[in-house]
């Protein structure tokens, strides 16, 4: 199966996620927090870097659940710039 490209507007927020991650992740160990959330430590990296930046819901709600984080925080730090710059929604 062919992906479509990613567009520039999926990229950002991919790379916004990753910091918001990382932010939220603190002083713990990526493997302490992958191990709680049930992913691999390469996963929570690549996700972190935004080598990964479209994560399933349930990578998502799990990363949430570990770090403290409410699926409503994560959806508000990565929708669309309030002047909607991109034009695009957001999407999962």
């Amino acid at each position: 199966m062919v992906r479509t490209p990613l567009t520039p507007w999926e990229r950002e927020r991919g790379e916004r996620f990753g910091a918001l991650l990382r932010e939220a992740r603190g002083e713990r160990s990526m493997v302490e927090v992958a191990a709680v959330a049930g992913v691999s430590a390469e996963t929570l990296r690549k996700i972190e870097t935004g080598r990964a930046p479209t994560p399933s819901f349930f990578t998502i709600a799990a990363l949430a659940f570990a770090l403290g984080l409410s699926l409503d925080e994560l959806a508000s730090a990565c929708a669309l710039p309030a002047d909607g710059g991109h034009g695009e929604a957001l999407t999962a």
